[in-house]
């Protein structure tokens, strides 16, 4: 197994104090390498149970809820991608990991790339899950789609927030995180990252549409890959048969298996 830094720690579930927030975090402990799981934009860390009960009690799982999402995590006056980012120092650092493997899925993937690009010496290998493709699909329009989607679904997403479904933020909060995001994800910003990403990294790619998507939209956002992989030989990608909602209860195994692959070259570096 990879040369991650982790003593044996005990099991623990409780809020890590970030700037003005807190956000819940789950820590299976153990003597294992640490993984960190970077969920999607308004997801929550339940989304990866299916991953983490293949890897088994081998490693350490560390899960957590961003800020306003899940049941627990607390609201924030920044809801910004810079704060998401520092958010996983917050985690590791509460918890006492030095050097992680870090996985992340859709936004959580654009965290992951930045995360593991900053801090090569602390990240054991970084495995994005269908996200961090450098492509210009962000325009005025899609702006405006945006804005409407989140307008059309704010009727119904508050009767859900007790659930932990749907995050604590208002539709304008949520709209602008995602057009932050199509921002981040133009070329001329997101690949100088990826280019300099020089630990070992896997992509798990889904197939057909995601939410707000149109038809052959996502796959033509998916081929911007291939100049990455082309670019950066530590990059690979495995292509699987699921969506980008569904990847990670259907693909859970090539997710497992990337982040095993990722382990196993840092233990040869």
């Amino acid at each position: 197994m990879a040369n991650g830094t982790s003593s044996t720690t005990a099991q623990w579930t409780g809020m890590v104090p970030v700037d003005d927030t807190a956000v819940a975090v789950t820590d299976t402990g153990g003597p294992g390498v640490p993984v960190v799981y970077l969920n999607g934009q308004f997801a929550t860390q339940g989304y990866w149970r299916q991953v983490i009960a293949e890897l088994g009690t081998g490693w350490r799982h560390l899960t957590y809820d961003e800020r306003a999402r899940g049941r627990k995590s607390k609201r924030s006056a920044d809801y910004s991608f810079e704060a998401a980012v520092r958010d996983v120092d917050a985690v590791l650092a509460a918890r006492g990991v030095d050097r992680a493997l870090v996985v992340g899925w859709s936004y959580g993937a654009v965290v992951a790339a930045h995360w593991a690009g900053r801090n090569p010496e602390r990240t054991v290998g970084v495995v994005m899950v269908d996200g961090a493709y450098p492509y210009d699909w962000l325009d005025d329009a899609m702006e405006e789609r945006i804005r409407k989607l989140f307008r059309r679904m704010s009727w119904f997403t508050p009767l859900l927030r007790p659930t932990g479904l749907t995050p604590r933020m208002t539709a304008a909060q949520q709209a602008e995180s995602n057009i932050e995001l199509g921002r981040l994800s133009r070329e001329r910003e997101l690949g100088p990252v990826l280019d300099g990403v020089t630990v070992p990294a896997r992509y798990v790619v889904a197939s057909g549409t995601s939410l707000g998507s149109k038809s052959g939209e996502q796959e033509r956002i998916r081929t911007s890959l291939d100049a990455v992989t082309a670019r950066n030989p530590n990059i690979r990608s495995t292509k699987v048969a699921g969506n980008h909602g569904a990847i990670l209860k259907k693909d859970f195994r090539a997710i497992a298996e990337a982040v095993r692959e990722v382990a196993a070259l840092d233990g040869k570096r």
